[in-house]
């Protein structure tokens, strides 16, 4: 605590004159000064009101569990010595306790007319935020109440999105199990109770549709940081312009609409999970500013010119082969490095048939129950034909399958013919046209072709059929118009 303080301070202090100038003329946040002193109060009140929009004072610490419990107070100064003739702070240090017991994250700062090292030391161990002297100098009392409230905001942002994430977890915990007891996911979840209980970064690989988030969560529900925050990001769908300030946050005016200060994605995490979804899809340019983040466990925000230290641990996932990736100079093989001290690979679903009829009983329960029908049950013919069907879009594309069958069918059993998907054989790909043309560039437009039907226009599965990469695909099918 005491270290974000100096920071926000020293942010405050060190600022340019534009931001000095926003922060004395902006009005904002609710400030509460307790002091026996009279004219203390006065001159308190004076100067502060024209920065804050609530300046209560207050003669009488009595009254604060009262004042705490009417509303909430963005920063509180809060004197040290209340009965004539005492020095020794002791007061004020129990009042401080008081304040803290009824509102843990209460923003205080403690003032006293003998302040010396050992007490300011002492107050800020006891949970202070800051500590100033009287008689103060008005600018210095003044970047220390910015800064305070400052501090009070990021920390109502934080709790905030904890809030909203664990609501998240809670619900997931019931609603999307890890479903499987195949060979494939029982070496899968093998590898998952090892790693879950460190804080080693994970890197989590495997196509479209496997459950790569679910993994994720479970291996923050295994962790001792499960009582935290789990926060993802999807870094496929954040602007390269954006980056910065959704990571790593950024302070009011730092650009066009930075409209107040933002935390960043990994401060927000801070004590908890970073779920770094898509991370082959992240620019070169960018992986060094992610990787230097991941290194240094520190994000500055844009605007500012310090750095804040961050507690996360980071588990990253891609559909995208990382290794092919960095043999092409698209991926930097030191962030590979680092993301991956563990990684863990979620089999398709073509490679653990077995766990077909579990994850088609657990759909149709839920989606039974969501739209108000008696319980289906699948025909013979029916679990025999999704079995054997190849599932491109593995769990996801047989969830949306079921939900579609149990709003289109009639009756208690679901066969075959509710399901709208077509089960056929795969086809060799047809190596030269008919008319006999076996240039290099023909055979390999025509290959290009069939592995694109024979998986219906799946990237990731045409280009493993074809033994290459993603990138190597693309280029060929840019290369041949397709």
């Amino acid at each position: 605590m005491c270290t974000i303080t100096i920071q926000l301070v020293y942010d405050i202090v060190h600022a340019t004159e534009f931001e000095w100038f926003r922060f004395m003329t902006e009005r904002r946040g609710r400030v509460l000064v307790v002091d026996d002193d009279p004219d203390v109060l006065v001159a308190a009140r004076l100067l502060l009101k024209k920065q804050f929009a609530v300046v209560q004072a207050e003669t009488d610490p009595g009254r604060l569990p009262e004042l705490l419990e009417a509303g909430r107070w963005d920063v509180i100064l809060l004197d040290m010595n209340f009965s004539p003739g005492t020095n020794t702070g002791r007061e004020g240090m129990q009042w401080l306790e008081n304040i803290l017991q009824i509102d843990p994250a209460a923003v205080v700062i403690m003032m006293t007319a003998y302040g010396d090292v050992d007490t300011a030391v002492s107050a800020i161990r006891l949970g202070a935020t800051d500590f100033v002297l009287k008689p103060w100098q008005n600018e210095k009392i003044l970047a220390t109440m910015i800064a305070a409230a400052r501090l009070a905001d990021s920390r109502t942002e934080i709790d905030r999105l904890k809030s909203r994430q664990q609501e998240l977890v809670n619900t997931g915990s019931t609603a999307a199990p890890i479903i499987g007891q195949s060979r494939a996911m029982q070496k899968m979840f093998a590898l998952l109770h090892k790693a879950a209980p460190t804080d080693a970064n994970v890197l989590i690989t495997g196509e479209n549709g496997t459950g790569k988030e679910l993994v994720a969560l479970e291996l923050h529900r295994q962790s001792a940081r499960c009582g935290e925050v789990f926060l993802t990001v999807d870094l496929g769908a954040i602007p390269d312009t954006l980056f910065e300030s959704e990571l790593f946050g950024h302070l009011k005016g730092a650009f066009t609409d930075a409209s107040r200060d933002r935390i960043g994605r990994f401060q927000a995490a801070s004590g908890g999970t970073l779920f770094l979804d898509e991370i082959g899809n992240l620019p070169l340019h960018l992986q060094s500013k992610l990787l230097s983040a991941l290194e240094q466990r520190q994000v500055t925000p844009v605007g500012s010119e310090r750095s804040v230290t961050i507690d996360v641990r980071v588990i990253c996932a891609t559909n995208r082969h990382l290794i092919d990736m960095v043999a092409e100079g698209t991926f930097r093989d030191d962030l590979l490095y680092r993301i991956n001290t563990i990684e863990i690979a979620v089999p398709a679903l073509r490679e653990r048939e077995g766990d077909v009829p579990a994850l088609l009983e657990h759909f149709a329960e839920i989606y039974t129950r969501k739209y108000g029908q008696a319980r289906k049950r699948f025909s013979a013919t029916a679990l025999k034909y999704l079995q054997a069907y190849r599932w491109s879009g593995n769990v996801r594309e047989l969830r949306h399958a079921v939900e579609r069958a149990v709003i289109m069918s009639e009756g208690p059993v679901l066969d075959a013919a509710d399901f709208l998907i077509e089960t056929r054989p795969p086809t060799a790909p047809q190596l030269a046209p008919e008319t006999g043309d076996l240039r290099l560039d023909t055979v390999e437009r025509q290959t290009i072709c069939a592995a694109l039907d024979q998986h219906r226009g799946n990237i990731s599965h045409a280009a493993k059929e074809l033994g290459i990469t993603r990138t190597s695909l693309y280029r060929r099918m840019e290369k041949h118009g397709l």
